[in-house]
């Protein structure tokens, strides 16, 4: 995957020890590491039945999201914020990682883990997604969603 060098060393840096991260990816026959968040980025973390309709608003509306993620079995969706969004985040039934939190992060051009997958993985940019987008997208999908129920 083209940049995934690039998106790996920029996912690594948040790591107490960059190069034990990068060993870990290799090593792991899961292919994943324990990143803390609340220094680059955090997470917000949705329930996948608003999740991936919120990812479909956001690519409509957006050339190149932040990166993305899926786990347990597509539970759950965790978009990437900027670093400080999770201490200041208000929605309710949302999960967040921020300081003080560590996430499990696969290698962002390795095979999928099962557990946890990129569903948009990072550039090596850091590009993120704004909050103030994802709070948007996040309505639009949510009364989409509540339509769909209505007429059901």
């Amino acid at each position: 995957m083209p940049g995934a060098k690039t998106a790996a060393t920029w996912l690594a840096s948040v790591a107490p020890n960059p190069e034990s991260c990068r060993r870990d990816w290799e090593r792991n026959p899961l292919g994943v590491a324990l990143l803390p968040a609340g220094k680059a980025w955090d997470v917000l973390i949705l329930p996948s039945r608003l999740g991936y309709p919120t990812l479909d608003v956001l690519s409509r509306v957006l050339d190149q999201p932040g990166p993305v993620l899926a786990d347990f079995g597509d539970a759950r969706t965790g978009f990437f914020v900027p670093a400080g969004t999770a201490a200041r985040w208000l929605g309710t039934g949302i999960r967040t990682a921020g300081l003080g939190t560590w996430i499990v992060v696969p290698h962002p051009g390795g095979p999928s883990s099962g557990q946890i997958r990129w569903l948009i993985p990072p550039d090596g940019t850091g590009t993120l997604t704004d909050p103030s987008l994802l709070e948007l997208a996040m309505h639009e999908a949510a009364a989409a969603l509540a339509v769909g129920e209505n007429e059901g």
